[in-house]
């Protein structure tokens, strides 16, 4: 047994307690976490101290020159001795440690994950690696729920509650969208969705989001134009034809994001040398891609989280499909080479630029082929922004509300829908893992691809209980019963009655395994069960169930009809073994 696993249950007034604190802890480290973010980019790139840094805005030529190659390098080999000598776990994106941390270790993080990853992950995206600043605070916020967790005294289910709320906390206090923080919590992270483990999260993540408000201003994540009465539209059938091709295309880029990222962290490992030089080469990669296009282009575009590079095709700024489709490239490989050689850092925002990108290119070339289906660059981008993080994270709803939170423009909603449904359905039909799970899965790892943990109980019980019942009278001598059912092995119970009245069951195996020799001198009667409650045909199981459990009763007799029943009366019975099967039988339709 492991410990405090016979911890008792915290009152759902003290467990939403904790998840405010645990909100407040996520919103401060939100704040902090950016600051340590623009010291360490205004230091190295800029070479000044200071903690003004607006991601939105590119970072203007470094006064280093060519040498601003160096950078993500001498980053990077801040990033390597934090991980190897003091948490492991920072390496990477971050979530699927969380993720592991729910599904396999009871909720249980270190609590030196939280320092670690933030220092990592400011010198990662501070000195130009092409990686997200939301994973690191997830993993602050469902560390220092975790922390709590063992710290208090509860059951497992309360700190998983509490580490999911973190998670969900920290990405909404990062992008300044509640919304999709809870979803993202319910969507991703967390095994149960239920009103004891939804309204701790929703409490975390408003407290959350409420104190990055205070710091970072009330606006979206993203400014785009205003949207005015006489912009809403219908959207014709090109348009969404034009959408749906685009997720499509999202399906496919997000699988091949999938792929290449899995493959740069199957390769780098393999290289020659130690873990300081094989991080050195990704990076170095990165610094040589980040300073050839500021040579050719005017900007790093590349580095670090992005947002000034989606902001711009948000606005209309860059429409010109070449370059749109040079950068989607190019955030691909660097981010890649990013995380694959070693850096600490998310997944989320490389995963808006590159469905920036791609949608963007893609609404320019629909702009250019069919002007009258109205599909602009920026339209285009924020569809394929959504599309892209749905079917990457495989959080389909996350990503539609998120999109939305972040750019405050309702008139994408039902092209983001289509399109992140093509794109889902695309990327399962190629990987059934997503950026998440495929590393856990690599570690021998499987976690539920559904929140289905109750859609079994929605059954009816004629469908979950066992016909293969038979009737006898209360006063048949055993003896007689084993005779009569030597030839009906298919019988699984045995109904006691009197008078047609029904007085107890009798499981037909444990007449012939258990009831034999000197036991066979009783009748039915002595040996009947009464532990168990009745159910109506229609009752749904859910209800079933909690009936069973308030009476401690092993079986429910499925009956038919209105009032007291008589054995005649009687379908079927639902056992405990019944039950496993409908949750066994469930589990296999809704994953095939």
């Amino acid at each position: 047994m492991t410990p405090h696993s016979d911890a008792r249950p915290l009152n759902l007034v003290a467990l939403c307690s904790l998840a405010l604190f645990v909100g407040v802890v996520a919103g401060f480290g939100a704040v902090l976490f950016r600051a340590l973010i623009a010291f360490i980019h205004n230091l190295l790139f800029l070479g000044h101290i200071s903690f003004v840094y607006e991601a939105n805005l590119f970072t203007p030529a470094s006064p280093w020159g060519p040498l601003v190659i160096l950078v993500p390098i001498v980053g990077g080999m801040g990033v390597v001795f934090l991980v190897n000598n003091f948490a492991p776990e920072a390496k990477g994106h971050g979530v699927p440690e969380v993720m592991d941390a729910i599904f396999y270790k009871e909720g249980r993080i270190r609590p030196v994950v939280a320092l670690v990853k933030s220092l990592a992950s400011a010198l990662s995206i501070g000195s130009g690696a092409a990686v997200g600043r939301e994973g690191p605070i997830i993993q602050i916020g469902s560390s220092f729920g975790s922390t709590l967790g063992q710290i208090i005294k509860m059951p497992p289910w309360q700190r998983i509650t509490l580490v999911a709320a973190g998670a969900g906390a920290g990405i909404a206090a990062t992008f300044n969208t509640p919304l999709g923080g809870v979803m993202f919590a319910a969507e991703i992270m967390m095994p149960e969705v239920s009103p004891r483990t939804f309204l701790p999260v929703v409490i975390a993540t408003g407290t959350a989001t409420y104190i990055g408000r205070l710091y970072f201003g009330i606006h979206p994540a993203f400014e785009v134009p205003p949207l005015q009465i006489a912009d809403v539209h219908m959207i014709g059938a090109a348009a969404l034809t034009s959408f749906l091709v685009l997720g499509v295309l999202c399906g496919l880029a997000s699988w091949a994001f999938i792929r290449v990222l899995y493959w740069m962290e199957t390769v780098f490992p393999k290289i020659p040398g130690n873990d300081y030089t094989r991080h050195a080469i990704g990076m170095a990669l990165v610094g040589i891609m980040m300073y050839a296009l500021m040579l050719t282009q005017g900007h790093y575009f590349i580095e670090g989280v992005g947002y000034a590079t989606i902001q711009s095709i948000l606005n209309e700024n860059m429409t010109t499909v070449v370059l749109l489709a040079v950068l989607f490239v190019g955030k691909l490989l660097a981010t890649t080479l990013s995380l694959g050689s070693g850096s600490s850092g998310g997944i989320f925002s490389p995963s808006l630029f590159m469905g920036a990108t791609l949608g963007g290119a893609f609404g320019a070339l629909v702009d250019l082929a069919l002007p009258a289906a109205g599909v602009g660059v920026g339209e285009a981008a924020m569809v394929g922004m959504a599309a892209m993080v749905g079917a990457g994270t495989g959080g389909a709803m996350t990503a539609i509300v998120m999109i939305f939170e972040m750019t405050r423009d309702y008139n994408v909603m039902v092209p983001a829908i289509l399109a992140v449904a093509a794109a889902l359905g695309v990327r399962r039909v190629l990987s059934e893992e997503n950026i998440y799970t495929i590393k856990l899965a690599r570690r021998g790892k499987k976690l539920p691809k559904y929140r289905y943990a109750n859609m079994y109980a929605v059954r009816f019980a004629h469908e979950v209980m066992n016909k293969n019942i038979v009737r006898f009278e209360a006063r048949t001598p055993l003896t007689q019963v084993i005779d009569e059912l030597a030839g009906a092995p298919q019988a699984t119970h045995i109904l006691v009655g009197v008078d047609r009245h029904v007085v107890g069951v009798v499981h037909w195996g444990g007449v012939l395994q258990g009831l034999e020799g000197v036991q066979t001198r009783k009748t039915l009667g002595e040996v009947a069960r009464r532990d168990y409650v009745l159910a109506r045909e229609g009752d749904i199981l859910h209800d079933v169930m909690n009936r069973m459990s308030r009476h401690h009763a092993a079986l429910a007799l499925v009956t038919r009809g209105r009032g007291v029943p008589r054995v005649d009366d009687i379908l079927g019975v639902i056992s405990l073994e019944d039950i496993g099967e409908s949750v066994v039988t469930t589990h296999r339709q809704l994953a095939s």
